[in-house]
């Protein structure tokens, strides 16, 4: 029988399919279906601080409107102070108490002490794990990156130090050397790593000629760099590899376990197939071990990763020549006439 067992940052899975944060599990009644269609565990909408000042902000600016309109009336509300966290403490401790599989809670904060103080409350709801939103925006052209890096690692010990349940860090791929940057946060206790996060991009309406935003869902094409680093990842770290970005079928979860990975995020694919496709992708991963006669996670794991194979320059820069030798083969592909 085929076993689909691993681990995820300690905690035992029944399966490597882990549905990533996102809108989608703000229902209840979603979670539930997710459950129910196989997810291995989930990992609750972030809470990010930086909305919370900006939702505190909004509401003293449209209490404080009326204030002083005439010589007898300081203020027309009484003082009221926002609920900072509260709300979503409180729904990520219903999404904990109507499942039986882990929830992760995930957390994007700003300040190294919100971190700790968050990520305390956090804990207290029960959930199985946290997952720390690590990235930076350029804005800024006298910030070096070691700085950057010095205060990610510095925020991440804080908040190891305060928790006891695991903590894993999402990463965006735009550090100078990633791998460098995850080896310190993975000596430093790291529990696992998920790669990569996506971030929204800025785009442009060149009709309307204004700014205009879209929902950032990834592409099947997108989950070539995750691959890349689980492979390059892998046997190198002590934490779990976690690939995210562009996994929409059984078979991308298979490519992951090969390069290296430990389980997969998976959110766009759900959006795009609903939440049945959970089980989908199960039922194709499970169909692709038992063609091959693997009857474990473990027995491939890795199979693929940079460790593994003897052709230097599958993960190294230097195959990106190979292919343009062989430039050739793509236009027999994609023939131009």
């Amino acid at each position: 029988m085929t076993d689909l067992k691993t681990n995820y940052m300690g905690i035992a899975l029944k399966n490597p399919i882990v549905v990533g944060a996102s809108n989608m599990v703000n229902d209840i009644e979603n979670i539930k279906k997710l459950e129910k269609a196989g997810a291995a565990a989930i990992v609750y909408k972030s809470l990010f601080e930086e909305q919370i000042h900006l939702e505190s902000i909004e509401m003293q600016s449209e209490m404080e409107q009326y204030n002083e309109r005439h010589a007898e009336m300081v203020t027309l509300f009484p003082h009221v102070e926002h609920a900072g966290p509260k709300e979503h403490l409180l729904n990520l401790r219903k999404a904990k108490e109507s499942v039986s599989i882990p929830v992760i809670a995930s957390l994007n904060a700003i300040f190294k002490e919100t971190w700790v103080e968050y990520a305390k409350q956090i804990e207290e709801t029960g959930v199985d794990g946290l997952e720390l939103n690590f990235y930076s925006v350029p804005r800024e052209f006298d910030q070096v990156s070691a700085e950057i890096e010095k205060q990610q690692i510095e925020a991440f010990k804080s908040v190891k130090n305060a928790v006891g349940i695991p903590v894993s860090v999402k990463l965006s791929p735009f550090y100078a050397n990633p791998l460098n940057f995850i080896k310190a946060l993975d000596e430093a206790g790291a529990d696992a790593f998920i790669l990569f996060n996506r971030l929204f991009q800025p785009d442009i309406d060149i009709d309307a000629e204004k700014h205009s935003t879209n929902f950032g869902l990834s592409s099947p094409v997108d989950n070539q760099l995750p691959l890349r680093f689980a492979g390059l990842l892998y046997n190198n770290i002590e934490a779990s590899i976690v690939s995210n970005s562009g996994i929409f079928t059984g078979n991308d979860v298979a490519k992951m376990i090969l390069a290296g990975a430990n389980a997969v995020q998976v959110v766009s694919t759900v959006y795009k197939n609903k939440i049945e496709q959970v089980s989908v992708m199960l039922d194709e991963l499970t169909n692709w071990m038992e063609k091959k006669y693997y009857r474990s996670i473990d027995e491939f794991r890795g199979k693929l990763s940079n460790k593994s194979i003897n052709d230097p320059f599958v993960y190294k820069r230097a195959q990106y020549v190979d292919i343009l030798l062989k430039s050739t083969d793509i236009t027999k592909k994609y023939p131009l006439r």
